[in-house]
């Protein structure tokens, strides 16, 4: 090998080694992290499918976009968890939450706070659940109180977590009535606060939402006297996001959508465990959590955004403006379902039939006492066997009848539900008042005075839980 053709090879060297040490030098393109805020609350049930169930099983992860803008982008969710609406609210303002969910009230609050924010809007993307006759809000007395009714409060001192769609619920009430709000002395406490003031008798009541109304009596220190049902506006959950994070990351809005879609999909695919999950995710018990999210469950699990549901909100701007809590307010502009339009068409789902339907899933199955099948879900009844599995039943006599069988052999049930004569609506059959025929045939209602109603206008006997056990019929 001649000398030049050395120094061309040496130089080819020279270049090729000078290049590697370049690359090797060129720092690679830096990744940058986006914080994705999402508020929610664990303890208030109607949230379940937008926030615990989601966060927990990692559905979001599941669908984050990972191309294009996003190849070099690592998105970390920031769950911050409240125990009601107005501090989502605050978070969502300060920019530290790009995502709200909560209850209606605190939602139309939520959509008028930001109306004149130069920054952001926020916009209602989504339905959590919800309650066409407004079940699920309620006020609850000490089990041993001499109160039944709302009348009964009269100058006493009711708690209720102020700005919350309970108190929602207590201002729209006190308007029906024509009642001041000095009717009773209204104070502010959260529903941790409010349930160990009323179990020691601090307090004469406390209102509060999901799931409190239920809770607090099936955990033996309290007993409902007046429900959400009795101020005929639909109650529901949903969720916020603030206009300029969509706007700018459609994709990760739509990640949210795709999760909730399928948190319903697993709660409903085996409501017994998701109970059970749920329960021990956030310490609610989970009897309380399926007579909510169970089969003909409180709430129906539907993220479409229903015409009712609008025209609810806008009566709760009614309700607010006549306490000057706020101006004007025109939901209509405020509601965006297109996120969840496009989550349903991603999927090849029909979101118009949705939207046009209130079906809840139902309970189902053959009843083993009577040996019938279930046939009419909403005079049905379930037993939860005590470590073991949730039996159906094909009417309440038949429910209450197959319970002292249970209890007569030795066994033992976590709960039995029944629902509501006048309205459907699953109740703890403990919790029920029920009107006997005479015959061994039971109907129950969640208030006092429906069965009052029902008895007086077509005969009967209105009685408690324990009687109406002792007077079903029970085969031999």
């Amino acid at each position: 090998m001649t000398s030049a053709v050395l120094r061309r090879n040496s130089v080819s060297v020279v270049a090729l080694l000078a290049m590697a040490g370049s690359l090797l030098c060129t720092p690679a393109r830096a990744e940058t992290t986006l914080t994705v805020g999402i508020g929610t609350q664990d303890t208030t049930t109607n949230t379940a499918t937008v926030g615990v169930v989601v966060r927990q099983l990692k559905l979001i992860e599941k669908h984050l976009p990972k191309t294009g803008k996003y190849a070099d982008m690592k998105i970390q969710l920031d769950w911050q968890n409240f125990t009601s609406g107005p501090p989502v609210t605050n978070g969502m303002m300060a920019g530290k939450l790009q995502f709200g969910a909560m209850g209606d009230y605190p939602l139309v609050v939520n959509g008028y706070t930001f109306k004149n924010n130069p920054e952001s809007q926020s916009q209602l993307i989504a339905v959590a659940a919800y309650n066409l006759y407004g079940s699920g809000n309620g006020i609850v007395v000490h089990k041993d109180s001499e109160y039944f009714s709302f009348e009964d409060l009269k100058d006493k001192v009711v708690s209720v977590p102020f700005g919350s769609a309970a108190h929602g619920m207590v201002l729209k009430a006190l308007q029906d009535k024509g009642y001041p709000s000095s009717f009773f002395r209204l104070v502010s406490q959260s529903p941790e606060v409010g349930s160990t003031n009323l179990q020691e008798k601090k307090i004469d009541a406390h209102a509060d939402f999901v799931p409190f109304a239920e809770l607090l009596p099936f955990r033996g220190f309290a007993r409902k006297i007046f429900d959400g049902v009795q101020t005929n506006l639909p109650t529901w959950h949903g969720v916020v996001a603030r206009t300029d994070f969509a706007k700018q990351y459609p994709e990760i809005v739509d990640a949210y959508m795709q999760a909730i879609l399928d948190a319903q999909a697993w709660v409903k695919a085996d409501p017994k465990r998701a109970a059970e999950q749920i329960a021990a995710w956030t310490g609610t018990d989970k009897e309380v959590v399926y007579i909510f999210l169970g089969p003909g469950g409180i709430m129906t699990v539907d993220p479409t955004i229903k015409k009712p549901l609008v025209d609810a909100a806008a009566e709760d701007v009614k309700v607010l403006q006549k306490l000057d809590r706020i101006k004007d307010f025109d939901v209509a502009p405020w509601v965006n379902d297109s996120y969840i339009r496009k989550a349903f068409a991603e999927r090849k789902l029909d979101y118009d039939k949705q939207l046009d339907s209130t079906a809840n899933y139902e309970v189902s199955g053959d009843d083993g006492y009577c040996k019938k099948p279930v046939t009419e879900p909403r005079k049905a009844g379930e037993i939860w066997i005590k470590g073991g599995d949730i039996k159906p039943y094909s009417s309440a006599s038949c429910t209450l009848a197959a319970l002292n069988e249970i209890k007569a052999k030795g066994g033992e049930v976590n709960v039995a539900y029944v629902f509501d004569t006048a309205r459907g609506i699953k109740l703890f059959a403990s919790e029920a008042f029920y009107v006997a025929d005479g015959k061994g045939g039971l109907s129950p209602f969640l208030l006092k005075q429906d069965a009052e109603a029902a008895a007086k206008t077509g005969g009967g006997k209105v009685m408690p839980f324990t009687d109406a056990l002792k007077a079903v019929v029970t085969r031999g």
